[in-house]
């Protein structure tokens, strides 16, 4: 139990929140010592892979459609409409095999939406972007299967603080831009620019670290099968992150050819 808690304390995607996972951790603990002997089905890491794999088809598809029929109605409510899946998520993860996918769906309108946008103004920034995004994550999943780069207590709590620092960011810079005010140099030309969003790129790759994981760590410890589509969903998350800031970085330096 000591190491189940550890685990729970150190967990560090936003949507993977230690409490979502402590509370369907002990809904096996207590199907398990009912006297009825009620199972609860466990999560696996191949489970949580197909999951990502359909959530990731889903959004795909929705994205092309987007991006095909461009209307900023698509990204908007996407993005505000994927928001609130979340939110409901973290606060209820046992429904997630029905909000994971409407998540996928919705996330697929914005990033459809917002790549059409930029394709307006850049010839070939998404298959770039999108290029680079899967490099990033599969050079990743070779650094943490390897073991190159192991997922410490430390390194959790790094990515933490820095996730954290960086959504500080953005939503001062949004409230901010309500009143036609934008933070200096982010997303920005120049070396600083580029070096803000190199940093963000870093950081979002590091929390794909988390995720995989995040993946094990549910089946090492019992997690129910739900959490699969949880944890799947939390990793789109990540990659979205990740495409758009990439997609944000291709199109700095093509502004400045």
């Amino acid at each position: 139990m000591s190491r189940k808690k550890g685990f729970f304390r150190s967990s560090s995607n936003p949507v993977m929140s230690d409490k979502a996972f402590q509370r369907s951790s002990q809904e096996v603990l207590d199907a398990d010592m009912t006297q009825s002997g009620a199972q609860v089905d466990r999560m696996t890491v191949s489970g949580a892979v197909n999951k990502s794999l359909l959530l990731g088809a889903l959004m795909l598809a929705t994205a092309v459609f987007a991006f095909a029929n461009p209307n900023p109605l698509f990204m908007w409510g996407g993005a505000i409409g994927g928001l609130i899946v979340v939110l409901i998520a973290v606060f209820k993860p046992k429904y997630s095999p029905v909000l994971a996918p409407i998540y996928a769906a919705l996330e697929g309108l914005f990033v459809g939406g917002i790549s059409a946008m930029y394709a307006s103004m850049f010839n070939g920034i998404v298959f770039q972007a999108v290029t680079l995004t899967m490099a990033v994550f599969f050079l990743m999943l070779f650094l943490y299967k390897s073991g190159i780069i192991k997922v410490t207590q430390k390194l959790r709590s790094g990515v933490i603080m820095a996730t954290g620092a960086v959504f500080v960011v953005y939503m001062l810079n949004f409230v901010l831009g309500m009143f036609g005010i934008n933070l200096p140099y982010l997303h920005d030309g120049g070396m600083i620019g580029i070096g803000i969003s190199l940093v963000i790129i870093g950081i979002a790759a590091m929390n794909l670290l988390l995720d995989f994981d995040n993946f094990e760590k549910g089946e090492q410890y019992g997690a129910p099968a739900y959490m699969e589509w949880f944890s799947a969903m939390g990793l789109l998350i990540t990659l979205v992150w990740l495409y758009i800031e990439i997609l944000r970085l291709i199109a700095i330096f093509s502004s400045s050819d």
